[in-house]
Order: C-alpha cells, then structure tokens, then sequence
C-alpha cells in the first residue's frame, strides 16, 4: 500500500513560498518559487533530497521555480576545452545530462522532480513536453522558439544576423535544458534567458556548440519580467502536464 504524504511543515527549498497559482493549475503538484538568489550547491542538495522522499513515496512531486548567482554547471558530456575561462565564476559539476551552461540572475531556472515512473518511463517523450511548455511561454510574447535535431534547447532563429561560414542559417539558444533520473524521479529541469547579461556566455562554449550563439527575451527586444514569465509558463503548463 501507497504511503500517505504527509504535507511539509516548512518550505523544502532555500528561500522558497509556495507557487499557490501553480498548485492550483496542476493538482498533485507542489509549485515553489524562490525570490532570493539561490546557491548551486544548496539548490542541488534540496532537489536531490525531494527526490529521494518521493521515490520513498513521502513527498508529492515539485516545480521549483528559481534564479542563480552568477556560475557555470558542468553536464556529464562536459568537455574542458570548452571552458574558457575557469576563473571567471565557480563551476560546479551537476551531475545531469549534457554539457557546460551558465546560470545567472534574469534566467529563470525550473527544476522539474517528477515521477517518470507514472508518467509513462519515456524520457524522450518528457524532454520533448518541456520542449513544448518552453516553446507555448515564449509564444505568449510574439517569439518563435524551435528545435533542432542535432542541438538540445530551444532555438530562436536570427535571420537579422549573418549566416555561418557554411551558409546555414544563425540560430541563437534561448532555453537549456538538462535532466537527470533517479530511480525514475527527475529533476534538474530548463533554464530560459529571460534578461540575463549574455555577456556572461563567453566563458563557455554553452552546450558544446560553437558558432551559434545565445539571446534573451529582452535581446530579442521583450521588456518581460519575471513575474511576467513565471506567468506565460503557468499559462502553458498544460504542454507539460495535460
């Protein structure tokens, strides 16, 4: 027999309120969102802890919406030439899929601590619904996102801006993605430039490609805030949920 979850007394994560408008669109699901800049190490603890409760069955699933301070992640595909320069903010190693990214203040990061194992244990198919719940927010202010076949994220295409040498066509990453299991419980999650200084890219080569580059909301001209964000993706939630 299923055990009960006994609801938590205080918040889970660091510097986190519950996301009541998120609860209240996906039953079942607990949505936080954290004001205060959050730690890498102190975010990947709290995942980390939420997803053994659930696998254990002692905690209901979570969205946790957050921000960083200023760092680059190493995936588990990481490769040391692609970090440009060490020295320009901590890097951390952790531990999901993929390559280098950056995380800083005006990215929203979500971490998604899902059940895969009722949800149907496709990871291909859980990826590709984030694809889509990022791709709906961005809609909801006027920006086309895709994907590539040979590239992981959500791409904005740059008609305005030169071609590659090859004659392909620019493309600039809005959104990463990286996840991680656990026992068949996700977490980690995307990140979507929102208003971030993209001159902090330039110390990676993010993902692994080179000669595409990265944008935002407000490089494409979008003066969207958070809360405006947050909001686009509660809006759309039904790309990941429904």
């Amino acid at each position: 027999m299923k055990r009960s979850v006994a609801p938590a007394a205080l918040p889970p994560f660091p510097a986190a309120r519950p996301f009541a408008a998120g609860a209240a669109a996906v039953p079942g699901v607990e949505w936080w969102r954290s004001e205060a800049l959050v730690p890498y190490p102190a975010a990947l603890a709290a995942m980390e802890e939420r997803v053994a409760a659930i696998a254990e069955g002692k905690a209901q699933e979570a969205v946790w919406f957050l921000e960083h301070p200023p760092l680059y992640t190493a995936g588990t595909s990481a490769r040391r030439e692609d970090l440009i320069d060490p020295d320009r903010f901590p890097v951390f190693e952790a531990g999901r899929g993929g390559q280098f990214t950056y995380h800083g203040p005006g990215q929203r990061v979500v971490y998604l601590m899902l059940d895969l194992g009722r949800r149907g244990r496709d990871v291909r198919a859980f990826v590709a619904r984030i694809e889509r719940w990022v791709i709906g927010a961005l809609a909801e202010f006027g920006v086309r996102g895709e994907i590539r076949p040979d590239r992981v994220g959500v791409w904005v295409p740059r008609p305005d801006k030169p071609p590659l040498a090859d004659g392909t066509l620019r493309d600039d990453k809005i959104a990463a993605i990286g996840i991680r299991l656990r026992r068949w419980v996700s977490f980690h999650g995307f990140a979507v430039n929102v208003d971030p200084d993209l001159s902090h890219f330039a110390g990676i080569v993010p993902c692994g490609i080179r000669g595409h580059g990265v944008t935002s909301l407000a490089d494409l001209g979008h003066r969207a805030d958070m809360a405006a964000f947050d909001a686009a993706l509660l809006a759309t939630a039904d790309a990941m949920f429904g």
